[in-house]
């Protein structure tokens, strides 16, 4: 019998949790380290840009600005024993620039929202939107000046009288357009980064010895993501496939033999993964993930040292960190309006609670038709994200919750045209591949049998589902993270929890579209070779067929092009907590040192219905067809029930399973800083436990009645139970150098070996295969006053990949395989004129299997891989993104663009399924009038570009049937306004 995991479990996970909750709230005080400190400052007057450098120094702080910012300015210096933040004021006077505190050791210099020299006052210079781990701390609130802690009532005046001054056109605000746009961006070799980092404070873009890309919450939505996977299109060397919808995509990571769904990227919020392991069937980390304006930046790194903190992704690691409250209330609130009925309300407020704690709370709400008009809503849903934020005198500790409720319509292969070598597509005749989906009203709503009730002529037990319910997230998150500071050792603790459940309710493809009469035919050949129907027949064969619409009962021609689709119905129960304890010391002059553990626990409990085939018209919003088999005597006779309500058959595939998994693991890290050098090795060792159980299947017909053939072969689940476990213990290791030629320019090198533990699919079909790579990377990172470049050269080589597959005709390949890859990522931010932006990136890649083939003989099927090309991995990818900033006397003016080209590609390990390159367009013009105000009109795929992601994942050969196939091609063009108001 099978049993249902719980999580947490065990004495780790609550001592964890316990010791995360103790050791925040014992550590009272506000006031950052940063700010609350007074220094001994001797700086002359001299340009700026070496005046911060040596302020960074005699202060002990990290200063992040972007060269070009002060590469104009001087400072008349600063002299005397001050604090930090006052001798920063002073520094900055007349320079018109401010700054705002983002850690409790690190200050980003910004543009001042005004030309007066207040920077200089601690309150006037506290952060106005978060830019860090901790956007407030050290900032003199207005609460703690006047020394209260006002009533709720006072604090509902107070933001009253605020926004009837707001309203009315008054001066009080707390955000200017310029605070809003001068948030530090990627292009910055001072900005610091914290994923994939030994100590939490993080490291400068300039020091990082290995691959790494930021985007702010601005950056995140000029790239007009239509998911949260689509973001990372901005990402060299990752590569989305998003045209599924917002959720379900297959994420490849250049050189990684993926293939399918996205094991090889981590999503994370603070630093926690949003669940443990990166992909389960129908469920990837980004389908647990929305972007909204709850974000205040992204950082995403690739390799390198992420192979052993953490989860030990081998992949890429995306984190999100949040906004959190700042001492002066703000917030704003946004509608979007889009071409394909889109309304989406977004909506953000930070602000103090009391005088020690900060609170911020924010999300959305949008339904949508979808580009793909489904004829009933494609996405409803929305998202609230929650924070509470206490800076301490040696530390911070937030707190933060996140709940998602959102259906999203998952889009399957189209038909289409394809030419004889399958490099030129066009449209299938009837069927626009821009906007056309199979699903509609006709196709919304599924009964099908899928229980047996044992007796001739009895009806079986049914299963329904509603496609508009498509692939949703019923999801709460929470989580916490601390950083305390005690004598000679810094403390870190992130944990996270996750619970709910992933339903599937989607139609997925069969093979190419055909005409009706040639499947009549078809069924009418296979019908008569069945012993069981032609002695319910008395011998006679089948000798023609009818069809007709369900529904109306009207006669379908049978020259009508027809396909068959499943109906696939799956519910995913979900649980899992993480915990990352980490312990930092200094040993000596420029050597620090990092031991720690982290712990999951994590579960998954499944029913599916897998099959349920559909014969549908190969139109939009198609229509289900019934057919009927008669012999010689008609329909006097006997007759063959080939569909009942459209419905070919149920399921082919009963799962009901129970999995519970558990990693621990211990990683020690020591860096070491000598001169210009910044040197760092690490090591990981981690256990993976995983027990589960699987209740077995039989291959019934469900009323006894071999007439009725869309229930004589379902899988039904018979109660038998059978475990399955996985308990194996294996390690990882990193070790990088950067060398800093100068403040603005470093090389470095890596090298890395990391794991890939399987996932509960991985043990439930018997290919429980533990994947290891070889990660070779040198990099070259610059900034100069009008540029930023990066260039990451790598060899990857891949070994212990599990390789299953189904064919057609019912035999089965299993193959174990390797990779191996060369290639270069890139990027650059150009900025050639004062107010224009030029981006580039992307990556270039030689990627081929290994160890791919196998002979015929004792039944197995021959095949030969080697030296083929990873399959759906863009050989070339590029993006070309221009921006142009305007002043008007009314505010400012951005227009945006973005050119992506994506090379050729194959959608199978055979390399038959060409999928052909093409470039899309997307752009957009942003308007900030005043200070409050913001407009955004902003569209994707302008030129309406034909393009596939992905051929027929059912078949492992080109697909093409009578020139058309199935394939999945990118969403048409999609235009959206935006109105926001901040206050």
């Amino acid at each position: 019998m099978g049993t249902t995991s719980t999580v947490p479990r065990g004495w780790p996970a609550v001592v964890l949790v316990l010791c995360t909750l103790a050791l925040g709230l014992a550590c009272p005080g506000a006031g950052a380290r940063a700010a609350g400190l007074r220094r001994q400052f001797d700086i002359p007057a001299q340009p700026l840009g070496a005046a911060l450098d040596e302020f960074a120094r005699q202060a002990d702080v990290t200063l992040l600005f972007s060269s070009s910012l002060v590469s104009h300015g001087r400072t008349e210096g600063v002299h005397g024993e001050l604090a930090v933040t006052t001798a920063l004021g002073q520094l900055l006077g007349g320079t018109g620039l401010a700054f705002r505190l983002v850690s409790p050791s690190a200050i980003a210099i910004i543009e001042s929202p005004s030309l007066a020299t207040a920077a200089g006052n601690e309150a006037s210079a506290a952060p106005s939107a978060a830019a860090g781990r901790n956007p407030a701390a050290g900032a003199s609130s207005a609460a703690r000046l006047s020394g209260g802690n006002p009533s709720v009532l006072h604090r509902l005046a107070g933001l009253l009288g605020r926004a009837v001054r707001v309203f009315s056109g008054g001066k009080s605000r707390t955000r200017t357009a310029a605070d809003r746009h001068s948030a530090v961006g990627y292009n910055s070799l001072q900005e610091v980064v914290v994923t994939g980092t030994p100590d939490v404070s993080g490291v400068k873009l300039l020091d990082a010895s290995f691959q790494v890309s930021t985007a702010s919450l601005q950056q995140i939505q000029l790239a007009q993501p239509s998911s949260a996977a689509d973001l990372l299109k901005i990402v060299p060397g990752l590569w989305a496939e998003s045209s599924g919808g917002e959720t379900g995509p297959n994420i490849e990571v250049a050189g990684f033999p993926g293939g399918a769904d996205a094991p090889y990227v981590t999503y994370q919020i603070e630093g926690s993964p949003v669940y443990p392991t990166p992909t389960l069937s129908f469920m990837d980390n980004s389908s647990l993930f929305r972007l909204d304006d709850t974000i205040e930046r992204a950082e995403v790194a690739q390799g390198g040292p992420s192979v052993v903190y953490s989860n030990g992704q081998i992949g890429a690691t995306a984190n999100f960190i949040l906004r959190h409250g700042t001492t002066t209330p703000h917030g704003e609130l946004g509608l979007t309006v889009g071409d394909e009925g889109l309304y989406r309300l977004d909506g953000f407020y930070g602000g103090p609670l009391t005088s020690d704690w900060l609170v911020s709370i924010g999300g959305f709400y949008r339904e949508s038709d979808g580009i793909r008009s489904s004829q009933f809503p494609a996405d409803v849903g929305g998202q609230l994200t929650e924070t509470l934020f206490h800076p301490m005198d040696h530390g911070d500790l937030l707190f933060w919750a996140r709940e998602l409720n959102d259906k999203n319509l998952f889009v399957t292969d189209l038909p289409v045209a394809v030419s004889a070598d399958g490099r030129s597509i066009s449209a299938f005749p009837g069927f626009n591949p821009l906007t056309g989906t199979f699903a509609g009203d006709a196709t919304r709503f599924i009964t099908v049998e899928e229980f047996p009730c044992y007796t001739p002529g009895c009806t079986p037990g049914t299963v329904t589902a509603d496609l508009a319910n498509g692939r949703g997230s019923r999801i709460h998150m929470f989580g916490s993270d601390l950083d305390l500071t005690f004598g000679p050792w810094t403390l870190s603790n992130r944990m996270g929890f996750t619970g709910g459940d992933m339903p599937t309710n989607a139609l997925f493809n069969g093979l190419a579209p055909e005409t009706l009469g040639t499947f009549v035919a078809s069924q009418i050949a296979a019908a008569n070779t069945e012993p069981q129907v032609m002695a319910a027949t008395g011998g006679a064969p089948f000798t023609s067929g009818s069809a007709g619409y369900v529904g109306t009962g009207a006669p379908a021609a049978m020259s009508t092009y027809v396909a068959s689709l499943g109906f696939w119905i799956v519910d995913r129960s979900i649980q899992a907590l993480t915990d990352d304890l980490r312990f930092s010391r200094t040993l000596f002059g420029g050597n620090s040192a990092t031991v720690g553990a982290y712990f999951a626990s994590y579960s998954s409990d499944d029913t599916w219905y897998i099959g349920n085939d559909e014969l549908m018209t190969a139109t939009p919003n198609a229509q289900l067809i019934n057919v009927a088999l008669y012999t010689a005597a008609g329909a006097a006779g006997p007759v063959g029930q080939v569909t009942q309500n459209g419905i070919l058959d149920g399921a082919t595939d009963a799962l009901v399973d129970h999995y519970h998994g558990r990693n621990a693991a211990g990683f020690v890290s020591d860096q070491w800083r000598l001169g210009p050098w910044l040197l760092d090795a690490e090591s990981r060792l981690e256990n993976e436990n995983i027990n589960g159980a699987v209740e077995g299947q039989s291959v019934m017909d469900l009323d006894g009645n071999p007439l009725t053939f869309y229930n004589d072969d379902t899988s039904v689940a018979n109660g038998e139970w059978s475990p399955s476990t996985y308990d194996h213990t294996f390690g990882s290791w990193s070790t990088g150098a950067n060398y800093e030629i100068n403040r603005r320019m470093s090389v470095y090198g890596r090298v890395n070996e990391g794991v890939h533990f399987p996932s509960f699919d991985d043990v439930l079909d018997g290919t429980p295969e533990r994947q290891r790579i070889e990660n070779y990377q040198v990099g070259y990172k610059a900034q100069a006053h009008s540029i930023y470049a990066s260039i990451d050269l790598f060899h990857r080589v891949f070994s212990g990949v599990p390789f299953q597959a189904f064919l057609a005709n019912g035999s089965q390949v299993t193959a174990t395989y390797g990779s191996t890859a060369w290639g270069t990522d890139f990027q650059a931010d150009w900025s050639p004129l004062e107010r224009l932006s030029l981006g580039l990136t992307g990556d270039w890649q030689h990627s081929v299997y290994t160890h791919f083939s196998s002979f015929a003989g004792g039944g197995a099927v021959a095949y030969d891989n080697d030296g083929n090309i990873l399959q759906r991995q863009p050989r070339l990818q590029v993006r070309f993104s221009p921006q142009y900033a305007l002043p008007t006397a009314w505010g400012k003016l951005k227009v945006f663009a973005a050119v992506s080209y994506i090379d050729l590609r194959y959608s199978d390990t055979e390399n038959t399924q060409i999928l052909p390159a093409y470039t899309t367009l997307d752009a957009g013009i942003l308007g900030d009038f005043g200070d409050h105000l913001e407009l955004r009109l902003q569209g994707t795929n302008l030129t309406n570009t034909l393009g596939l992601t992905e051929g027929n994942s059912r078949s492992l050969t080109a697909g093409i049937s009578t020139g058309f196939e199935m394939a999945r091609p990118i969403f048409g063009r999609e235009v959206q306004g935006q109105v926001k108001y901040y206050f």
